[in-house]
C-alpha cells in the first residue's frame, strides 16, 4: 500500500476502491454502491493508494469474519495516514453483513472508518459519504423504511458492458427460515421480494447493454413471491418459476440461473420451469447442509434427507440433465460419527456436480452457538477431509463424463494464452475455446476433449 509521488498518483475527478468479501450477492451490492457513486461523481479504481473512498463490503457468514475486517483496516490507516501526510482527504467505510452486526463497534476498535453502513441501507451512500466528508462519524444500520432498489440510479450501458455478458440481479433479500447457524435474518432481516415490474426494468435494461446471462440472486431465492400485473390487468403475486418464464421473454438473454434455494420452497412451478424453459440452465445450487436427520432438526432445516432425496429425484424426472451442486457444513454440535456417515451417505445417493463445504464455526448471536457438545476441532478436520475427497471424486467424474459430449457455450472473456476464450458451459464449468469460434458473447458449439482440474477444453463445431 505504499504511496507514490503526489503528482503521478492524481487524477482529474474522485475515486472509489471497493474491496468485496463474500457471495454474489455481495458482488451486486457492490456493484450498485458503485453506481450510486458514480452519479455523484466517483470513478472505480482498483488502485487502493489512490482511492479518495475506500469502502470494504463485507460479509459475517465465515469464521472470524469480523477480525479479517479489522485487520484490513489496520492497513487501510496506515494508508490514510500517508495521504493525509501529502494533503488528500481519504474517506473510509464499512458496508455489508460485517457493519450490521459491528455497528458502533467498528468505530470504536477502528477509528480511521468515518462510516457504517448496512446492506439494507447502501442506497444512501452518497449522501452519508457526503456528511463524512463535513467530518461526521456514521453509523447507518437501521432496516430502512423506503425501498432501497427504487433510489438506486440505473448504471450507465457502458459501466455494464465493462463487466461482461453475465450479470447478476437480486430479487429477493432476507430470510425467514432462521437455521441455527446461520446469521442472515439477523444481518439482512426478514424476507423481502422485489416487484415483478422492477426486475424486468433492470432485466431489461442489462440485456439492452450487452448482458446474455442473467443470474438471479436471494438470501433464499426461491422464496421469492413478488407482486406483479398479469397482461397488464390486476396485480397479484407471481411464483420464481412464473417470473424466470418472463424473463426468457426478454430480447437479448439468452441463459438463466438463480442462486441460492432451500430445499422446502423448491414448489411444482419452479421444478416445471425447470422441464419447460431452454433458457433456464441444467444447474441447481440446492443446499442441504447434512444428511442426518437428527442434525438437521438441530439446525432448524425443517427437513429430512429423505425429503430431500425425494425432491432431487422429482427434479431429475422433469429435468434429467441437470447437475446439482449443494453446501454441507461439517462438525454441528452434538454431530456424532453416525451422523456424519448419513452426511456421506446422502452425497453418495445424489452425487454432486460441485458443492462447498465447511467446518462449523459458532456465529455470535445464533442459537447454534449457544449448544454444547461442541465437536472437537481434530475431529472436525478429520471429516472435512473426508467429506471433500468424495465431493471432488464426484466432481472429477462429472467433469470426465463430458468428454467427448457437444454443447453450448457463452464466450465470456479472452483465455490465459493467445487464441483463447473463456466460456461457461451449462454447467457453470469454465470452457476454454479457440478464440476463432466466436467473438465474446457469442454462444457457440463444442465438443469436449479433455477436462482439466478446474476447466473444460473443447474443440469448435461448425
Amino acid at each position: 500500500m505504499a504511496l507514490r509521488d503526489a503528482d503521478e498518483t492524481r487524477r482529474d475527478g474522485k475515486k472509489v476502491f471497493v474491496k468485496t468479501y463474500g457471495c454474489q450477492m455481495n458482488v451486486y451490492d457492490s456493484q450498485r454502491m458503485s453506481d450510486a457513486l458514480a452519479a455523484d461523481g466517483y470513478a472505480p479504481t482498483d488502485r487502493i493508494e489512490e482511492a479518495d473512498l475506500v469502502l470494504l463490503n463485507t460479509c459475517h457468514i465465515r469464521e472470524k469474519a469480523a477480525e479479517k475486517v479489522y485487520s484490513e483496516l489496520g492497513r487501510i490507516r496506515q494508508l490514510k495516514h500517508e495521504r493525509s501526510l501529502l494533503g488528500r482527504e481519504t474517506v473510509v467505510g464499512v458496508a455489508g453483513c460485517v457493519a450490521q452486526a459491528e455497528g458502533r463497534e467498528i468505530l470504536r476498535r477502528a477509528p480511521a472508518v468515518d462510516l457504517v453502513i448496512g446492506p439494507q441501507t447502501y442506497h444512501r451512500l452518497p449522501a452519508v459519504v457526503k456528511r463524512a466528508l463535513g467530518g461526521e462519524k456514521i453509523v447507518e444500520t437501521d432496516y430502512a423504511i423506503e425501498d432501497k432498489f427504487e433510489h438506486l440510479p440505473a448504471p450507465q450501458k457502458k459501466v455494464v458492458r465493462s463487466r461482461g455478458v453475465t450479470a447478476f440481479l437480486t430479487v429477493q433479500e432476507g430470510c425467514d427460515k432462521f437455521c441455527t447457524f446461520c446469521v442472515v435474518p439477523y444481518t439482512r432481516g426478514s424476507e423481502v421480494s422485489r416487484p415483478v415490474a422492477q426486475i424486468l426494468a433492470e432485466a431489461e435494461q442489462l440485456a439492452d447493454a450487452g448482458v446474455r446471462e442473467l443470474t438471479l440472486l436471494g438470501q433464499n431465492v426461491n422464496a421469492w413471491h413478488g407482486e406483479g400485473a398479469v397482461n397488464g390487468g390486476a396485480s397479484r403475486e407471481w411464483g420464481l418459476g412464473e417470473l424466470l418464464f418472463r424473463l426468457a421473454e426478454i430480447p437479448g438473454l439468452a441463459r438463466l440461473r438463480y442462486t441460492t434455494s432451500h430445499p422446502r420452497d423448491m414448489d411444482d412451478a419452479l421444478i416445471a420451469a425447470h422441464r419447460d424453459l431452454p433458457a433456464l440452465m441444467p444447474y441447481l445450487h440446492l443446499p442441504v447442509q447434512s444428511g442426518s436427520d437428527r442434525i438437521l432438526k438441530a439446525m432448524n432445516r425443517r427437513h429430512t434427507g429423505d425429503d430431500y432425496r425425494r425432491l432431487i429425484d422429482r427434479i431429475r424426472t422433469a429435468r434429467p440433465d441437470i447437475a446439482m451442486s449443494g453446501d454441507f457444513i461439517v462438525g454441528f454440535p452434538g454431530e456424532t460419527d453416525a451422523d456424519f456417515d448419513d452426511t456421506m451417505r446422502l452425497i453418495r445417493d445424489v452425487t454432486y456436480a460441485q458443492a462447498f463445504s465447511f467446518k462449523y464455526s459458532p456465529r455470535p448471536g445464533t442459537p447454534g452457538a449457544e449448544l454444547g457438545d461442541q465437536v472437537p476441532e481434530n475431529v472436525k478436520n478429520e471429516r472435512l477431509q473426508a467429506l471433500q475427497a468424495l465431493l471432488l471424486e464426484q466432481q472429477r467424474g462429472f467433469a470426465a463424463s463430458l468428454i467427448g459430449k457437444t454443447m453450448d457455450v457463452l464466450l465470456e472473456k479472452p483465455g490465459r494464452e493467445p487464441g483463447q476464450r473463456v466460456g461457461r458451459s451449462p454447467w457453470l464449468q469454465p470452457v476454454i475455446v479457440d478464440e476463432k469460434a466466436g467473438e465474446i458473447g457469442d454462444i457457440v458449439r463444442v465438443r469436449i476433449t479433455e477436462a482439466g482440474s478446474n476447466s473444460l477444453f473443447s474443440e469448435a463445431v461448425f
